[in-house]
């Protein structure tokens, strides 16, 4: 599913545009597959849906999409982003990676001006916001640009994050699978995070309840390597209960 979904994507950059029907017939399997895979691609803001197939996101949509994510759950990655800001101390270093909810804690750094901390940030948002803030020594890791929410990616801001040590990093997920792990939305996602989480001592998982469960396409890591998940109070008990019975560090934010 994983090597299909990659690539519909490559299809897509080549051509533009692509036809259920005539991907149905490349990967031997039916159209409802297809389709099914290209209903929850158009979910995550990898391309948009069309009648019979579905074309590469066009500029305008780029622009738009990232509004749209920010304005999603925000009053939840708001309180996630002041509890997250708690275990932040000054001099700390840390990063941040190009999630809407880094983007709150980001905001919510600024308006604490008392700590002085060291901010490495893979995100093109994270990184306007604390550009020129005075509490904040900030560094902006190169590599390709791409993404829901732009950020640097592939094999550069890899390399850069492998030669760094920070205190914390501060990471989104695409979701939270208590059988597997954490998950992302592909390879690319998935060796950034992997990066940032060798890079640090202590990772912090920032996700709002509505990333439990569900579906993905590749596995970043099993929870056991996490230092602790900042939620919402949204989440359900049996989750609650299921980060209890792994031993999984986790806060609820009220």
């Amino acid at each position: 599913m994983i090597e299909r979904r990659e690539t519909i994507l490559d299809r897509l950059k080549q051509n533009g545009s692509v036809r259920a029907a005539d991907l149905s017939k490349e990967f031997d399997c039916s159209e409802v597959t297809i389709r099914r895979d290209i209903r929850q691609m158009a979910e995550q803001g990898l391309l948009r849906r069309t009648h019979g197939g579905a074309v590469l996101i066009n500029k305008e949509d780029r622009q738009s999409s990232p509004a749209s994510s920010i304005n999603r759950n925000t009053q939840q990655k708001i309180k996630i982003a002041q509890y997250a800001y708690e275990f932040i101390e000054e001099h700390d270093t840390i990063i941040l990676d190009d999630a809407s909810t880094s983007y709150f804690l980001a905001r919510q750094i600024i308006r604490h001006p008392e700590k002085h901390v060291v901010v490495v940030t893979n995100s093109l948002l994270v990184a306007t916001e604390l550009a020129g803030v005075s509490h904040v020594e900030l560094y902006m890791v190169g590599g390709n640009v791409g993404g829901h929410l732009a950020a640097t990616f592939g094999e550069r801001a890899v390399q850069e994050f492998s030669h760094m040590r920070v205190d914390k990093a501060f990471i989104g997920v695409h979701g939270i699978n208590f059988d597997v792990g954490l998950t992302s939305v592909g390879t690319l996602q998935r060796e950034i995070k992997r990066a940032i989480m060798n890079a640090t001592k202590k990772t912090f998982v920032l996700a709002d309840s509505s990333k439990f469960h569900g579906g993905y396409l590749a596995v970043i890591c099993p929870l056991s390597q996490i230092h602790k998940i900042i939620t919402d109070d949204g989440i359900e008990p049996e989750c609650i209960r299921q980060a209890q019975k792994q031993q999984i560090s986790m806060v609820v934010a009220k």
